[in-house]
């Protein structure tokens, strides 16, 4: 009589009752982007996903709000939402995001910078040390920065102009000797429309209270941890505003 092999009969009956479990482990390492960047530019902002269904796709990103209301950024599962006062505040789940980029973040390289270096020095850094510059990759850069600019956005009211209206008279904030988390994306060139190419960074402190979109900084003493990310998810709007923009 032939032996049972009880291992492969017990991991072939989870499969059956758990079709999904074979594939969490793959699904983690996904892009999920709701809209294009072309479209935010030129003025689509309306919300098209709540904030409560984006989470299941990731717990680690950037985006912005209806009406283009603020910087969002996302870390270890928490969400905030940075407003044009430069303060951080919690994420309702029913508010509803334009455009954002989310993942489940893991870390595949962790790079210790621990002399002062600029925006430019750390992304040529960080450049020399991938593997590739063809994939998106996830960035978080913690620790502690000597100087850091960023900006956030107000609402915008109908009929909403392009961002390049808007960010004329975007309210800019700087922050000398603090600590906190810049979390966003490196997008390659080839992705130029669909999103954001190069580095794009936003920033919460560790006190989480203000932020914002970062534009310059000077890191003092942190690590930069790197997730390699294969796959992107892209998700067009359901909606008029997206359907007759040229």
């Amino acid at each position: 009589m032939k032996k049972i092999n009880y291992y492969s009969f017990f991991l072939a009956l989870l499969i059956i009752l758990f079709p999904g479990c074979s594939s969490t482990r793959e699904s983690r390492d996904v892009l999920y982007q709701t809209s294009t960047f072309n479209a935010l530019l030129a003025g689509v902002f309306n919300g098209n996903i709540t904030y409560n269904e984006l989470k299941k796709y990731g717990d680690f990103g950037i985006g912005t709000f209806d009406s283009l209301d603020g910087e969002m950024i996302a870390m270890d599962g928490k969400f905030y939402q940075i407003k044009a006062d430069g303060f951080a505040y919690a994420v309702d789940d029913e508010m509803k995001t334009p455009f954002a980029l989310v993942t489940f973040f893991q870390t595949d390289n962790l790079v210790v910078l621990d002399k002062p270096m600029e925006l430019k020095q750390i992304e040529e850094y960080l450049d020399n040390l991938l593997p590739t510059k063809n994939i998106i990759l996830g960035i978080k850069i913690k620790g502690v920065f000597s100087y850091i600019k960023t900006r956030s956005v107000p609402r915008q009211n109908k009929p909403y102009p392009p961002i390049a209206e808007v960010i004329k008279t975007q309210p800019v904030f700087e922050f000398h000797n603090v600590k906190g988390t810049m979390v966003g994306f490196r997008v390659p060139e080839y992705m130029n429309g669909i999103n954001v190419t190069g580095y794009h960074l936003h920033f919460i402190s560790e006190d989480g209270r203000k932020g914002g979109h970062v534009l310059e900084y000077t890191v003092k003493n942190a690590k930069a941890e790197i997730d390699y990310t294969h796959k992107l998810y892209l998700v067009l709007p359901e909606n008029r505003e997206f359907y007759k923009m040229d």
